[in-house]
């Protein structure tokens, strides 16, 4: 995995860990629905970069 795409990923899905629990702390639904969002991203950008890194070998 790319050492940029890496940290994108960490990054996305912390900002979403960060956005997600604000929202509960603030009942504030939408907030926490875009955190989870953010951080299925992030996984989602891993998964992808993983994915690639095996057909490389």
């Amino acid at each position: 995995m790319s050492g940029e795409q890496k940290m994108k990923a960490k990054g996305e899905q912390a900002k979403g860990k960060v956005k997600e629990a604000v929202g509960r702390m603030t009942d504030d639904e939408r907030l926490e629905a875009e955190g989870q969002i953010e951080q299925a991203k992030g996984h989602a950008r891993g998964a992808k970069e993983k994915a690639k890194d095996a057909f490389k070998h």
